[in-house]
Parts: C-alpha cells; structure tokens; sequence
C-alpha cells in the first residue's frame, strides 16, 4: 500500500529550510556590505546538486566547528535563497522577477549544476518571457553561449532570429554580436534573410570590428585590405555568393573584391555572364526558412504570395513580414488521414480556406482558395473571390499561375460525402472518391497547368484564412 504525501513531504523540507534544524553547512552568499549567512544541510545538497556532491567528496573543502564553509560572492543572497528552497521542496516563483534576473538565475543554476532547475527555468523564460527574449537576442546568446545544458533556450532563440531575423539583424546590437555566435547563424540554412542582406550585414559587422578603417573600399591602403581580409576569411564560406542576384553582386559585392578569394569572383561572374558553362564547384542550395505556418509542403514567402492573391493585389504588395492573414492548419492529409470524411469533419463551417495540394514525383504543387466555406450540402455557390493556383516548381515562386472564378454559379461546390475539395462546375479542380486528386476541364477558371484527368499527390492541407 502506498500513500499520496509528496505536497506534504515537500512542505516538510521547507519547513526544515526555515528553521535551520540540526544544519551544518553555512554559506556567505553576496560580497561587501550585501554578505548573507544561509544556513543548509549537506545531505540535502549532495542528493540534489551535482556541484555540492563533488565539494563535500574534496578534502580541501573549508570546514569550522564541524561545519561546511562556502563562500559564493558573485551569487547574490536572493538567489541563493530561491536555489536553496527549490533544493531543498522543489518550489520556485519566478514571476517576481524581471527578464534579466531570471536569466543570471539560470547561469547561477547550470554552475551549481542544477539540471531540474536549469530545465525549469528555461521552459518558464520560453513560455512567459518571450518578449525579453525577443528584445535582447545578443545578452541572451552570449550568456547561453558554450553552455551545453542549455539546449531548449539555445534552439528557441536560434530559430526566433531565423524566423525573425530583423530582431537582431536590424538592431543596434547586431554589430557587437561575437564572432563565433555571427558564424553560427551564417551557417543556419533556416535564416530567413535574402543572401545580399546576409553579405551586406556581414560587411557592416566588420566595418564595425575594425571603426578606423575608411568606408570608400576604393580607398583601402594595403595594411587596411589584410586587416578586412582576416576579419571576413572565416565567413566566406558561409556566403551562399550564388543565389545573389546578379545586379546585386555587381555593385555591392564585387566592390570588395579584393579581400574576396579571386576563385570565388571569378566561378561567380561565369554563374552569372555564362550559365550554360559548367562550373566544377558546389554550389550551396539557398537557404530554406522554417516554415511558420506548420506547413510541410509551402514556406512563408507563399503564403505572402496567397495572401496578395485573396486580395487581389500585385505579388509584392505584401511579404513575410506584413502578412495580413493567420494561416491556421486545419488539415493534412498525411497526418489526419486521407479520406473525405476527415477533411469535411476538421473543415467545414469554418469559413475561408486555401487548399494545398503537392504532386507525386514532381515539385509542382497546386491549390485553391475558396472565400466561402465547406459543408456537406452538395450546393454550387458563385463567387468571384475564389481562385485555383499552380506552381510548376514549388522552390520557383516566378512559376506560379492563379486564376479568379468568373462567377458563374458553380464557383465552388461545398462538398458531401464523395466529394472533398471541389472548384468549378468543369470540376476545374477536385477531390472525389471515385477519382482522388483530378482536373476535367477548365470552366469556372482559367487554364492554370494544373494536370488533366487524375494525378497523383504526395499530401495536401488546408488552412482556414483569418483577417488579422
């Protein structure tokens, strides 16, 4: 038989804490006039740190009067008396304190080797802290920097640069970044930052290392183009030179030629003067920014893409920084099972959605976006805000084709229980049971490439279309 008295045991301990009972470990925490004396147990210590085990194994550790003497002077007696409770019950409040606080909280905890703790307060910065983390990218790195057991916050803040890379890239902060940490995040394939802007930074950061030296390249004397040479040598590598437009490299990549390795220029300007001339290099793929859309199959610059589609403006009006829509994964097929029933049970009545569809064996990916909503009422329904889209090639945005219903009445077809997706009364594009994945004829809609008869597809989605 066993008994529920873990609340209990841990109140016990705290207790303990509280009364100094039977202690024979003192600690000063704090330097000058702010110096605490805590009281503890060793026994306690042992069990729960790492730190404490290996001191009080050492013979050289400081014992008076038949107790442990430890000085912490660059640990203030606030935090030391936060560690000790957790030590001691397991309980910790964290919302008394301030962002940077909890950071040297948790520094304070990884040198004492805390691993609970240090998980603890990781997930508590990474769930209610996110605007500290977002504000202060460079401290909170270089404080977690070589740190090992701080995996969780280390990736969480990694993957908010590359996904939000103007946190850091367009701070003033940015230039102060440690070259090691600057290396890290060049060598990220998720960082959503078009490859000049990458280059153009990289040169503001060394400009930066190095203030005395002119900004006018023209002007470089032969100790100036070393110095530049050396600072950027280690971050050449991570350049992806060949997916910078042409232009782009021209005039602000060319200029610093001379601290560049003159292979690289050269195999560059072939790329771009002579691109049927084979070129004996590898020539790195262009960076693929995570998808914040909890998409599988599209990245973030489609569903820019699709938003200037739904509302009919040029491809540039908006980006991935001013989306106007939430894109809410209500479906894949892959995940959620591939069945009509499915797809009507998770997207019906739930207004607009865009339907994603990726092709067997091909890169091309085809879809549609329906203005109104799914039910299982088998009506046609007119509008002209729908539209049914193609990609030839998924990774080539300048391959897309969108094409607006004409309004006739069988814009859409709202579903039942053989038909999924359906757009267009010549079933311009649908999922039946009989049929999968197929195209008839176009009627409701232009001719966008969008296979005839049946075709096979790997998965599709469907996301609910939400005005910000």
């Amino acid at each position: 038989m066993s008994f529920e008295y873990s609340q209990e045991l841990a109140d016990d301990y705290e207790n303990l804490l509280k009364t100094d009972g039977e202690y024979n470990v003192i600690i000063y925490a704090g330097k000058n006039k702010n110096v605490e004396e805590i009281h503890s147990h060793s026994i306690i210590l042992c069990i729960r740190s790492q730190y404490f085990r290996t001191a009080f194994s050492n013979e050289l550790t400081k014992k008076k009067d038949g107790k442990y003497i430890f000085n912490f002077p660059n640990i203030s007696p606030q935090f030391f008396k936060i560690i000790l409770r957790f030590i001691y019950c397991g309980k910790i409040d964290l919302e008394k304190l301030q962002g940077p606080d909890i950071l040297k909280l948790l520094v304070t905890a990884d040198e004492l080797k805390i691993q609970r703790l240090v998980i603890c307060i990781q997930e508590y910065l990474i769930k209610h802290q996110h605007e500290f983390l977002q504000q202060n990218p460079t401290e909170i790195l270089e404080a977690i920097y070589l740190r090992e057991t701080f995996t969780d916050l280390w990736n969480y803040c990694f993957e908010e640069i590359c996904t939000k890379p103007d946190l850091l890239f367009k701070s003033d902060k940015f230039i102060n970044l440690k070259a090691p940490l600057l290396e890290l995040l060049l060598k990220r394939d998720d960082l959503s930052l078009d490859e000049i802007i990458i280059w153009n930074s990289l040169i503001k950061w060394c400009f930066s290392q190095h203030p005395t030296i002119q900004q006018d390249v023209n002007k470089w004397n032969k100790e100036e183009i070393v110095i530049m040479e050396r600072t950027i040598h280690r971050f050449i590598p991570l350049i992806r030179f060949y997916h910078i437009p042409s232009a782009d490299f021209v005039t602000k990549v060319y200029p610093f030629k001379e601290i560049l390795p003159k292979d690289i220029v050269n195999n560059i300007l072939v790329f771009h003067m002579a691109p049927d001339e084979q070129l004996n290099v590898d020539v790195q793929s262009p960076r693929k920014p995570k998808c914040v859309y909890d998409s599988v199959i599209v990245g973030n610059k489609h569903f820019a893409i699709f938003s200037n589609w739904i509302e009919k403006k040029n491809e540039s009006y908006y980006d991935v920084k001013n989306v106007p829509y939430n894109f809410n994964l209500l479906y894949r097929a892959s995940r959620d099972g591939n069945t009509i029933a499915t797809f009507h049970a998770k997207c019906d009545n739930k207004g607009a959605t865009i339907v994603i569809v990726k092709i067997a064996n091909s890169e091309q990916i085809v879809g549609g976006y329906n203005s109104l909503y799914w039910n299982l009422s088998s009506a046609w329904k007119s509008t002209r805000d729908s539209f049914i889209f193609s990609f030839a090639n998924k990774d080539n945005l300048q391959s897309a084709k969108v094409g607006y219903s004409n309004g006739d009445e069988s814009s859409i077809y709202s579903g039942n229980i053989n038909y999924g997706p359906l757009f267009g009364g010549g079933n311009d594009l649908g999922l039946s049971v009989n049929n999968g994945w197929y195209r008839s004829y176009s009627n409701s809609y232009p001719d966008v490439d969008i296979p005839l008869n049946k075709f096979k597809t790997d998965d599709y989605e469907v996301f609910q279309v939400v005005k910000k």
